[in-house]
């Protein structure tokens, strides 16, 4: 009886050590989540370009390894979900464009498949933030989904808008899969629901209430008016975009130039409104440093094929 109980009491003790451990580094990465939220701002804020786009990789990794060890840690989930959508749009992209004017398809290609990746992980995070039933149900029937999106919460505005913007981005690089492509109008009532909800309760973060309305503004412009586009309705969310901003995020105005004015072969708009982006210091919005370097990239690229493009 003795040797049992003291078999007994040592098999109860490695359980609790074990117990521990994992307590505890459930207990670390929840401590370190917290800490992690309130340096995000310091990559918003970067000015060295190319120096983010070799940190952003390896940190979105390390916030991955955390999630691992603690899958159901909602702020690990929530960096996942912004850090994959801001890589792939501020980066993998960035790369894309200039591998397609330099006509390189075989880079392109491989680009364009590396960003899909990127907001596939994107909408992926932001979809178990947002439960079971959004996982589930997201590419069920229209009156399914429909549902599910006029059912959304408050509190679920910031997961619905990545995983809008997470599954518009992949479509944008898959125009030629037609299942993905059929997910648009999915995409616009997802962020459709997010600016109704901003119109009841404003983000205190200028660039989180900005971001809907780029968003809705490049898939407006991402098909034809033939196709279900409209110039009129992407220039109404870059402007809103803009004055939500105090006009100081300028990737709102270069996708406004871009998008809009080739849409309308509106030569004068596409140049004015990009050199208006390189004649405004990128400091301008401290926060969004990083955003408004990208712009002035994407402002010299874009003006330097503005001959082929009118």
């Amino acid at each position: 009886m003795i040797r049992t109980s003291r078999l007994a009491l040592a098999v109860a003790a490695v359980a609790t050590l074990v117990l521990a451990a994992c307590d505890m580094g459930q207990f670390t990465v929840n401590t370190t989540a917290k800490v992690l939220i309130r340096a995000q701002p310091s990559i918003k804020m970067e000015s060295d370009y190319e120096l983010a786009a070799r940190a952003i990789p390896g940190t979105l990794k390390t916030v991955e390894g955390f999630w691992v060890v603690d899958p159901g840690n909602p702020i690990l989930r929530g960096i996942l979900a912004e850090g994959y959508c801001q890589y792939g749009i501020g980066f993998v992209e960035d790369e894309w464009e200039r591998a397609l004017i330099a006509n390189d398809y075989d880079a392109a290609q491989e680009l364009d498949n590396r960003a899909t990746r990127m907001f596939v992980r994107c909408m992926n995070y932001a979809l178990m933030q947002l439960g079971k039933k959004w996982q589930d149900g997201l590419f069920g029937d229209t009156e399914s989904v429909t549902k599910l999106i006029n059912g959304a919460s408050g509190g679920q505005r910031t997961p619905l808008m990545w995983a809008a913007i997470g599954l518009g981005s992949m479509i944008n690089h898959n125009k030629d899969n037609v299942e993905l492509v059929a997910q648009a109008p999915t995409a616009k009532a997802m962020l459709l629901k997010v600016v109704e909800m901003d119109a009841k309760h404003p983000p205190k973060d200028k660039a989180l209430a900005a971001l809907p309305h780029v968003a809705l503004g490049l898939l407006y412009t991402a098909a034809g008016a033939q196709l279900g586009g409209d110039a009129a309705k992407a220039e109404e969310h870059f402007k809103k975009a803009l004055a939500l901003t105090d006009e100081k995020f300028l990737l709102a105005r270069v996708n406004y130039a871009k998008r809009v004015g080739v849409m309308t072969q509106n030569r004068k708009l596409f140049h004015d409104e990009l050199v208006k982006v390189l004649q405004t210091d990128p400091a301008i919005w401290p926060e969004q440093r990083l955003a408004n370097e990208i712009a002035h990239r994407r402002a010299r690229r874009y003006l330097s094929q503005e001959k082929e493009l009118f």
